[in-house]
């Protein structure tokens, strides 16, 4: 279960029209890049994180996903959606200083990735 709606995810998007299962792909890789970031599983909702503990799918150190976490993972699904080809252009681009790695990082464990 993503913690990213379609319903959020086409308002941050501002576009309504897209495939809903394009949309899904770029939420389930935004939040799946999000994780690999933070080393640790994260889950909508206690429910779900108990679910997974219980399944034993949970992986080390899961969490409960909160504002700043969602946050990133918009950002990231803006950029993906926003860059469809591995090469762009004829543009400049700019990471922003409170992107997603500032929202992720207080939340990482380890060094990984």
């Amino acid at each position: 279960m993503s913690v990213i709606s379609l319903t959020i995810a086409r308002h941050h998007l501002r576009d309504p029209d897209d495939d809903d299962e394009y949309l899904e792909l770029l939420i389930e890789a935004a939040e799946g890049q999000a994780m690999d970031y933070l080393n640790r599983r994260f889950y909508a909702d206690q429910q779900a994180l108990d679910e997974a503990v219980a399944a034993d799918d949970a992986g080390e150190s899961p969490m409960v996903c909160n504002k700043q976490i969602k946050a990133a993972c918009l950002l990231i699904l803006g950029h993906l959606y926003a860059n469809r080809e591995d090469v762009v252009i004829g543009t400049i681009a700019t990471e922003l200083p409170q992107g997603s790695k500032a929202l992720l990082t207080p939340h990482r464990i380890g060094w990984g990735i």
